[in-house]
């Protein structure tokens, strides 16, 4: 015959208690505190912020509308975005062991290739933008 156990102890382990949610402030304070660590760890900022304000500065000589406006500044922010996905993979990669790093690199170069993929993708992009006012105003279009 087949007896029955029956136990005293729940068959869930009970759940630690839920932390409170934080407050916004405390978020966008840990976001403002990533972005400067992001921007201040990395000298390739200083590059695409060089190529950002040439684009801005373009944009305003040659007097490109909201439409424009628009694409180019969100491939700018397309470019430092990917760089700080960049940077932030960096951290956690140099923060590894030795076994772990032979292991992790391919997500180094991956990111990277990222950041590849989105400056050219906006270098085309603005590109055209700016040829095609630069076209306006000189009468080609």
């Amino acid at each position: 015959m087949h007896q029955s156990v029956q136990t005293s102890a729940p068959l869930v382990e009970a759940l630690p208690p839920r932390k409170p949610p934080r407050r916004w402030r405390a978020k966008f304070s840990d976001a403002l505190r990533g972005l400067k660590l992001g921007i201040r760890g990395h000298s390739s900022f200083s590059v695409h912020f060089f190529f950002a304000a040439l684009v801005v500065a373009a944009a305003l000589a040659l007097r490109c509308d909201l439409l424009e406006w628009c694409i180019l500044l969100g491939c700018i922010a397309f470019v430092l975005t990917a760089e700080l996905f960049n940077s932030s993979i960096e951290a956690l990669y140099h923060g590894l062991d030795d076994l772990a790093k032979a292991r992790g690199k391919a997500c180094l170069d991956i990111a990277a290739g990222a950041v590849l993929l989105a400056s050219f993708t906006a270098m085309i992009v603005g590109g055209l933008v700016l040829l095609h006012q630069l076209a306006v105003m000189l009468g080609v279009l």
